[in-house]
């Protein structure tokens, strides 16, 4: 268990989960043509979701002031064994019906593991053992989607994504000020909100975490559409614009898991297909419009849907049941429209980062034929949610991508089998967006690893920290067991990772902040003058 330091104590020694640790030190920061930052990149995490959604679908906090035994407790309809906890039965394992342990600290039975999609991750001593074994630039993205939270019973917000995303913005400031004041004052703290690539320079050559500001939400601005009708206009996009840039926002999406005035969406898969189709029809009138791809690219498929779960079929209107698709591979017909491209091209102006995953490849297409013709660099895919086809053209405009934080062995396989992309554009960093709270699984214990697990204590990959187990309360965790149960084990899971693919898979990772901080430099660089 991480002991809470002063900032005079954490510029020594730390004892870390049983071991002793010194701090790491980064290569020193670089500007132009100076030596390059060092570190890994997380470019999509939420340690902010639990107040998405309503605020009561996702349990736990990443910081309490009253303390680690407020802040990991389980939501009150998960009581008293989880069996009325259907939500999170049901991204678990498919089904409704199922129990856990709701008793969070201090023993930690159930939860957090790599597979439970409602219960708090990030928890910000395990961030802070994530930062001491490598971390050096964190992409939180807060997050909203209006008919998510319309869909779960309870709730003791409003549905109002905008609101939510200024509270989750807020919380951020909060868990810096708390770490400031266990560090030793203001500005001391490990944490340390970024709102330029200068900035998060200077924080990372410090030894620091630059935490980066991105919106990941389904209507921005009220930008949804009803039977092909917009609900919002420009001067709303700029205002809406502005407002985020005020807030600290940096990275944005223009859509996500439905439909909305501004594109059409990546199509989610199989049963959880279904109930985001669901949800479209209750968002947008309609259900998703799509057709068989003639190109190389294309959208997720929508396979045939297992049974939909009592809670969302019910909100069907009656008579009304799930379409019929034509064959595979699909492609959603929508795109990016006219308020679409307005959008993007006020993020150009403001030197914002623009997010193409979630985006249909017919409106990432055009994304990127805006961003090409007005050869803006700024163009991020942070979790694998991007056709792979437009990779290179990503890299070639001088964007980046992260990978979503996949099971160790098929992280591996992706890195591999994108190297020579790499090499092609002169890339030298890679990333993981870990989805950290966004209701994705986080990496499995890789199957097999019998035969060489990680062994404890490990050093990190710059060699100086010693990371002994994460133990938390009366809980004590093992990747090779547990897999990336909460945030606290991402050093572990990067360890595993090099046991399979040795030191140029950690070179490249060491190279990932380095290669985000060039990207939103050049990004920043290009905007053109406010």
């Amino acid at each position: 268990m991480l002991h809470r330091l002063t900032h005079r104590a954490a510029a020594a020694v730390l004892l870390l989960a049983g071991a002793l640790v010194a701090p790491a030190t980064p290569a020193p920061a670089s500007a132009a043509g100076a030596a390059p930052v060092s570190g890994f990149i997380d470019g999509h995490s939420h340690l902010f979701s639990y107040e998405a959604f309503g605020g009561l679908l996702m349990c736990g906090k990443p910081y309490d002031p009253g303390g680690i035994a407020r802040a990991l407790t389980d939501c009150v309809d998960h009581y008293p064994n989880g069996e009325l906890a259907w939500y999170e039965n049901f991204t678990r394992t498919g089904s409704p019906v199922g129990t856990h342990d709701p008793v969070g600290w201090p023993t930690f039975r159930d939860w957090p593991a790599h597979d439970s999609l409602t219960h708090q991750q990030a928890y910000y001593t395990w961030v802070e053992r994530a930062w001491r074994g490598g971390l050096r630039v964190l992409v939180n993205d807060l997050v909203a989607n209006r008919q998510l939270c319309a869909i779960y019973p309870l709730k003791k917000y409003s549905c109002d994504e905008m609101g939510s995303i200024r509270l989750q913005a807020q919380r951020a400031r909060e868990l810096q000020d708390h770490i400031d004041a266990e560090s030793g004052g203001p500005g001391q703290g490990w944490f340390r909100l970024v709102t330029s690539p200068a900035q998060a320079r200077q924080v990372v050559q410090a030894g620091k975490l630059a935490v980066v500001l991105g919106v990941e939400t389904s209507e921005p601005f009220g930008c949804r559409q009803i039977l092909g009708v917009p609900q919002c206009t420009r001067a709303q996009i700029d205002q809406g614009l502005d407002e985020m840039y005020a807030l600290g926002v940096r990275s944005m999406f223009v859509c996500h898991k439905y439909d909305n005035a501004l594109c059409g969406v990546r199509f989610d898969s199989g049963t959880q297909g279904a109930i985001v189709n669901v949800g479209n029809l209750l968002a947008t009138g309609s259900f998703w419009q799509a057709r068989t791809c003639t190109g190389p690219e294309h959208d997720n498929t929508i396979e045939p849907a297992g049974v939909l779960p009592d809670q969302i079929a019910r909100l069907l209107p009656p008579g009304v049941s799930l379409p019929l698709y034509p064959p595979a591979p699909h492609c959603n017909t929508r795109g990016l429209t006219a308020l679409g491209e307005y959008m993007v091209q006020g993020m150009i102006r403001r030197g914002m980062l623009v997010e193409i995953d979630h985006m249909s490849v017919k409106a990432a297409d055009r994304t990127l034929d805006l961003l090409e013709a007005a050869r803006y660099p700024g163009v991020i895919s942070s979790h694998s949610w991007a056709d792979p086809g437009f990779f290179a053209r990503v890299y070639a405009l001088g964007g980046m991508i992260t990978q979503y934080g996949h099971d160790a062995a098929d992280f591996v396989a992706e890195w591999r089998r994108t190297v020579p992309l790499r090499q092609q554009y002169q890339v030298s960093g890679y990333g993981y967006g870990l989805d950290v709270n966004g209701m994705g699984r986080l990496p499995a214990p890789r199957a097999g690893n019998a035969a060489n697990p990680v062994t404890y204590p490990f050093t990190s990959y710059d060699g100086s920290v010693r990371l002994d187990r994460l133990s938390t309360g009366q809980r004590v965790w093992d990747v090779n067991v547990d897999g990336v149960a909460n945030y606290g084990l991402v050093p572990d899971w990067i360890e595993d990772m090099r046991l399979l693919a040795g030191p140029d898979l950690i070179r490249d990772l060491a190279g990932g902040a380095e290669a985000y901080l060039r990207t939103w430099e050049a990004a920043a660089g290009s905007a053109p003058p406010a």
